[in-house]
């Protein structure tokens, strides 16, 4: 998660009773108040959103070296091959 910048700004948002009401009470199961659960669930789902985005833009000077990394032939790696060839734990 980011770290809490020095600074900060108000960010308001309207929710109806019965939402503010669930809210509060996910804030006190999280022994947190209901701005500090905001602000981290808030964050949380933010990041979240932008690490899922399907569409990733690179930018036409990278383009070159991008092309020469993905055109390169996979490289082995004995840690992954031996994890591969365990038996899950959920199958033990």
């Amino acid at each position: 998660m980011r770290e809490q910048p020095l600074s900060s700004s108000v960010l308001s948002v309207r929710v109806s009773p019965g939402e503010r009401a669930l809210l509060e009470d996910a804030a006190a199961q999280a022994q947190m108040s209901l701005s500090e659960f905001m602000r981290r669930r808030s964050i949380e789902a933010a990041e979240a959103e932008v690490l899922n985005r399907s569409n990733v833009t690179i930018p036409a000077k990278d383009w070159e070296a991008f092309e020469a990394w993905i055109g390169r032939p996979g490289e082995a790696v004995p840690a992954l091959a031996e994890l591969a060839r365990r038996t899950p734990s959920w199958k033990r």
